[in-house]
């Protein structure tokens, strides 16, 4: 089948298979610019966020205010436990009679 016979087959559709078509076409244009807004809404807002955190950060740090992640007090109050255990190796001592 050469390009000629391909499209004298596709002027013999009917009308309405042409229509479903050129809606079907749309409606996927349409999704996938609505998906493309989406996942480029989604990464804008993500965005936004963290440079949100870094200029309050960055702004905290102009005024001489240290953030309040973890003072140098608690740090210095925290506790290391050191423990002591023994291995006990279990045997069993019963003998058949």
């Amino acid at each position: 089948m050469n390009g000629k016979q391909f499209l004298e087959l596709l002027a013999r559709l009917p009308a309405r298979v042409w229509l479903q078509a050129i809606l079907g076409l749309i409606g996927f244009v349409v999704l996938a610019v609505l998906g493309f807004a989406v996942i480029a809404g989604v990464a804008a807002i993500v965005l936004i966020a963290i440079l949100g955190f870094k200029a309050k950060a960055w702004i905290a740090s102009l005024f001489g205010r240290t953030p309040t992640e973890e003072s140098p007090h608690q740090r210095e109050t925290r506790q290391v436990t050191d423990v002591q255990y023994e291995i006990v190796e279990k045997k069993d001592d019963t003998l058949p009679r």
